[in-house]
């Protein structure tokens, strides 16, 4: 029983739970009270947790464990130790350096801790080692001087609790009791000092005289970049131009004085320059197993030259193939961002280009006698070709609407309409093809706005004022309950689709008027007294999701 107790003892203070481990090794000492170590093992218990004062205590149990034990020197140097800690005043925090690590060794969980380590135990019937330790314990700066025996480096790193790799980690001195050999003890000074004098240094290599000039070279090389790129900072062109160029010929096995230059000739407007200094950055920086990431610099810098030149040229393809050779090197988002404005530049001048009003009218007049004759591919193909040759004429998308319509493709009208309005928003067809496109795809509601927002320009067009009329009859006809259950489904979902339905669906306030017109009437009425509240019931009715009979 008295050895269980033991073993979950040491398992608790292997753990570091102390207060655990203590009250364990006391049952433990309860069972078998002629176990010296017991007593040993609940003192450092309790020296880990700074229970100092239990000293008294401490000191108790120590004379218990000598009383079993006389000759143990580890019980001997605890009693000591926990007489002193139960005299002395608390101690001060140690100032640092080496007498932070000598405090280490004052408390009473020193011994305890060299006991119970295998590697440490036989230390304590060392005498030599003994007189080290309390000469540490006297004046804890002299640690300094015992450290190159490798029995303290293993006690302090013991101590520290961590691994401290010594000279001949596990060859430490043994024993020097009578019971070693005599010849072993002579050697144990040799072999101290063999281990105490210092290590060879290798000596230092020898730098050639061209070595030594190349290092300089390059060090004067990055001053000149450093006062280049000051100088570019300060719209000094010329001046970095002088500096970049004395880099590169104090150095040319960095790429980045090229491409700095090349940056500089950018903004000089020397374009031709600027490409020439990227080519050979880009040769170099091959032939030097540069960083991708530079040779991909080279790169984007040289297209944007190219662009810059292209306004002139006409001619973006270069620019737009040098970007791309530049992505494959290095996928950075300002290449990516010069390249897609390079494809812009290029389709915005295809279209300049291309751009013929006379030719766009030929294209839609043919469009419109397509139309006529029902043949809608057709018409829309004539108007593709309008449109291409003049992108800014209302006409033909409001002309291209109504053909998408005529084929039943919804969605492709409505986009063709809502253009029509964006670009004469005067120009009355787009609201017709606009609300003709929503009544077709029942969206009664919507219908009715755009034929109103239409009527804003002209007020009296009749072609608005009967999609108005139309539209009131879809949605008096739904409120009635007129309509198919399916039809009224499908509105419903519709509706519910409609980010502003939903909004007001689920607001508080409209759920709880909601709920007053179907349970109180009364209320609902002083409801309908708000204008905002009676517009948003206006709208669930047109949308079907409440209905009025």
């Amino acid at each position: 029983m008295a050895d269980e107790a033991k073993a979950k003892g040491n398992a608790a203070f292997s753990a570091g739970r102390f207060e655990e481990a203590a009250g364990h090794f006391s049952d433990a000492i309860a069972l078998a009270p002629a176990n010296h170590v017991l007593y040993s093992n609940r003192s450092a218990a309790l020296a880990s947790i700074h229970r100092y004062s239990d000293a008294a205590s401490a000191a108790a149990a120590y004379e218990k464990g000598l009383a079993l034990d006389p000759s143990n020197e580890g019980l001997k140097a605890g009693l000591a130790d926990a007489k002193k800690a139960a005299a002395a005043p608390p101690r001060r925090a140690p100032s640092g350096g080496a007498d932070a690590i000598g405090q280490m060794f004052q408390g009473p969980e020193l011994w305890t801790k060299i006991a119970s380590d295998p590697a440490t135990r036989a230390y304590l019937d060392q005498p030599d080692f003994m007189q080290m330790l309390r000469e540490v314990q006297r004046n804890p700066s002299s640690l300094n001087t015992y450290l190159s025996d490798p029995r303290m480096m293993q006690v302090l790193s013991l101590m520290l609790n961590i691994k401290i790799q010594t000279p001949q980690d596990s060859d430490f001195p043994q024993s020097s009791s009578p019971s070693q050999p005599p010849q072993q003890q002579k050697q144990q000074p040799e072999t101290k000092a063999r281990e105490m004098e210092p290590e060879p240094q290798p000596e230092p290599m020898e730098v050639s005289d061209e070595e030594k000039e190349r290092k300089e070279r390059k060090a004067a090389a990055l001053k000149e970049k450093e006062a280049g790129n000051a100088s570019y900072k300060k719209k000094d062109f010329e001046t970095a131009i002088q500096h970049y160029t004395k880099a590169l010929e104090l150095d040319d096995e960095d790429i980045s004085y090229l491409t700095n230059r090349a940056a500089v000739y950018i903004e000089m407007g020397k374009y031709d320059e600027c490409i020439e200094d990227c080519d050979k950055a880009v040769e170099r920086g091959r032939e030097l197993r540069a960083d991708f990431k530079m040779v991909a610099r080279a790169l984007t810098r040289k297209g944007t030259a190219l662009a810059k030149l292209a306004k002139n040229s006409k001619d973006y393809d270069i620019a737009i193939e040098t970007f791309q050779k530049a992505l494959t090197e290095h996928r950075n988002p300002d290449t990516l961002k010069r390249l897609n404005e390079a494809e812009k530049a290029k389709k915005d001048l295809e279209q300049q280009e291309y751009y013929d009003p006379k030719l766009a009218d030929e294209e839609r007049e043919k469009g419109n006698e397509m139309f006529k004759q029902q043949k809608y591919p057709e018409a829309i193909k004539h108007y593709n070709e309008a449109i291409r040759r003049n992108p800014k004429d209302a006409r033909v998308y409001s002309n291209r609407a109504a053909c998408y319509t005529k084929l039943g493709a919804m969605p492709e009208g409505l986009k063709d309409a809502e253009k029509c309005i964006e670009l004469d928003p005067t120009f009355t067809k787009g609201y017709t093809r606009k609300g003709a496109v929503q009544f077709f795809m029942k969206e009664y509601e919507k219908a009715m706005e755009t034929y109103q927002a239409g009527l804003k320009h002209d007020p009296n067009n009749q072609e608005l004022l009967d999609g108005i009329r139309r539209c009131v009859e879809q949605i008096n006809k739904a409120n009635r309950g007129d309509i198919s259950q399916e039809d009224l489904q499908e509105k419903q979902s519709k509706a519910m689709q409609d980010p502003e339905i939903q909004n007001i669906l689920t607001d508080p306030i409209m759920r709880q008027v909601l709920m007053d017109f179907q349970e109180n009437p009364r209320a609902a009425q002083d409801h309908l007294k708000d204008p905002g509240v009676a517009q948003k019931i206006q709208k669930l009715i047109n949308a079907g999701i409440v209905q009025t009979r």
